[in-house]
């Protein structure tokens, strides 16, 4: 696609909380124009009367919210992104993939490489099957060049985000046992979408700490499916994720067992810099993974806002496991952001654009 001109994209689902976080990231997007809205709810509205704090930007005083339409979208964009439900989004694909549009998908529908475990974790047998062998998982850190080259890009998960992007390279080398792999995730409630469901409501949320989704959590199909790649075989692990009191933000902490022991200070010490290295090796030259500083670990407060994962890890001798924490704004790194990171790579942008 020529710099010349802005790429005209598109956003089937843009009234939901990802969807109003691609609108904000494509309006200030140097090289993209956003072409088409969709909201069945507020068809013939402008961006800017849903959305107030859009006034005055860009196209939002006049784009109007439109009906889904395949047909349609393919005219008025290159690229169409599916800010949907999972089961909703694979339609759209099949409709605007057989016409020549290339597809960013921010639901769970082509995550998966095999439609049996879309099956056994989302309850229903997988809707286009036809299209994962050429589905890309859209993580850039992961998968950066078969991104450039894809027509459909799955965009990851929020939860897999915060887990594989710690844990992955240290797989990849051998450093930690592909076993026994424990996470615990702690979520905002703008990860369960923009719906009127009782448990997500302030009076419910607000004073409470609530774990929900133990033991398999449908997240946990794409988490396994990407660690077992990453160690070259099948990675089963624990993870528990837990809803709590703030709009956005996803922390995690894993619990890990490096293959190498380390009772002594010696023995430690040589660890540590081999962690230290394979990290710096995957991520120093990663514009939004950010591995902090000794002393410092991760906090929602510094990557809310942001396409960052902030990253640090503890060896705990008396226990002989690695502790490793991760940041990130689950409507950003965590789904738009990380949507339009892909869109700048399949496009031959600079990968930070719209997103600093």
């Amino acid at each position: 696609m020529s710099d010349a001109s802005p790429v005209k994209v598109a956003i089937i689902g843009a009234s939901g909380y990802s969807g109003e976080e691609l609108v904000h990231r494509l309006l200030h997007h140097p090289q993209a124009e956003l072409a088409a809205v969709t909201s069945r709810q507020y068809v013939g509205q402008t961006l800017s009367q849903i959305f107030p704090r859009f006034a005055g930007q860009g196209v939002a005083d006049t784009l109007q919210f439109t009906e889904p339409n395949s047909v349609a979208l393919a005219a008025a964009a290159e690229i169409v992104f599916l800010a949907l439900p999972h089961g909703v989004a694979a339609e759209y694909a099949q409709a605007l993939l057989a016409a020549g549009t290339k597809v960013i998908d921010l639901s769970a529908d082509f995550r998966l490489n095999d439609p049996a475990m879309y099956e056994e974790f989302y309850g229903k047998p997988h809707p286009a099957p036809e299209l994962l062998s050429e589905a890309v998982y859209g993580m850039p850190e992961l998968h950066r060049d078969n991104i450039r080259s894809a027509r459909l890009i799955a965009s990851p998960g929020c939860y897999p985000t915060s887990i594989l992007l710690p844990t992955a390279p240290l797989l990849k080398a051998g450093l930690i046992k592909s076993t026994g792999i424990i996470a615990n995730s702690l979520s905002g409630v703008s990860g369960a979408g923009r719906k009127p469901d009782v448990p997500f409501l302030y009076a419910e949320c607000n004073e409470s700490v609530r774990p929900y989704g133990i033991p398999k959590h449908r997240h946990l199909s794409e988490i396994e499916q990407e660690l077992s790649l990453a160690a070259g075989e099948q990675v089963t692990i624990q993870f528990s994720p837990h809803l709590i009191p703030v709009t956005r933000g996803i922390l995690t902490t894993q619990y890990l067992a490096p293959t190498e022991n380390f009772k002594t200070a010696v023995e430690e010490q040589v660890l540590a810099q081999r962690l230290t290295t394979c990290l710096a090796e995957a991520y120093d030259q990663e514009p939004f993974v950010r591995l902090l500083a000794d002393g410092v670990l991760p906090d929602t407060k510094h990557v809310t806002q942001t396409n960052c994962l902030d990253l640090a890890w503890r060896l705990d001798r008396r226990t002989g496991r690695l502790i490793m924490t991760s940041a990130i704004d689950n409507l950003v790194k965590g789904a738009s952001g990380q949507a339009v990171q892909a869109l700048n790579l399949l496009c031959g942008f600079d990968e930070t654009a719209g997103l600093q």
